[in-house]
């Protein structure tokens, strides 16, 4: 799954990498395994990243999170990818799984430029084999998942370059 926030009014990537044994998110680009996600009460969390604790408080206002963490106060918000906004990744840049399974062939590797519609990766799950293939032209930016190596669904496993608006 990928989104984008505004924190602050700066807007960010977040894709949902891999959701087992740990969450695995990435923003802007970099990857971070979430331990745990622990509620303490009156709207407090404790958030554990890379084995470190994170305490910070949240509350929705609106179409918007206000965030408490380190002594600063945060205001978040999801980005609607058909605004019109520039830059940044949109719907088309992730290539997600549509199952749960395992890939099968790599056939494309980063910096390649594809067509729509040209093969990326082919998975197999139950015994089906499925090509996933590039939702528009542009250029891999990221092969997450290898020959051999399982996935969970909607899990992405390839990236486009963000497509300039």
């Amino acid at each position: 799954m990928v989104f984008r926030l505004t924190l602050d009014g700066h807007t960010h990537e977040v894709t949902i990498v891999r959701r087992r044994p740990h969450l695995v998110i990435s923003i802007d680009g970099r990857e971070h395994e979430i331990d745990q996600v622990a509620d303490v009460g009156d709207g407090r969390r404790v958030l554990g990243i890379a084995r470190h604790s994170v305490a910070f408080a949240r509350a929705g206002f609106h179409d918007r999170q206000i965030v408490r963490l380190a002594g600063r106060t945060f205001e978040v918000g999801m980005v609607d990818p058909f605004a019109g906004e520039a830059g940044g990744a949109g719907p088309q840049d992730a290539i997600k799984a549509p199952m749960p399974g395992a890939v099968v062939d790599v056939h494309r590797e980063v910096g390649d430029k594809v067509v729509r519609g040209e093969p990326i990766l082919t998975i197999e799950s139950m015994k089906l084999q499925m090509v996933l293939s590039a939702p528009r032209d542009g250029v891999v930016a990221k092969i997450l998942r290898s020959s051999g190596t399982t996935f969970e669904k909607d899990e992405v496993v390839a990236m486009l370059e963000p497509q300039d608006v």
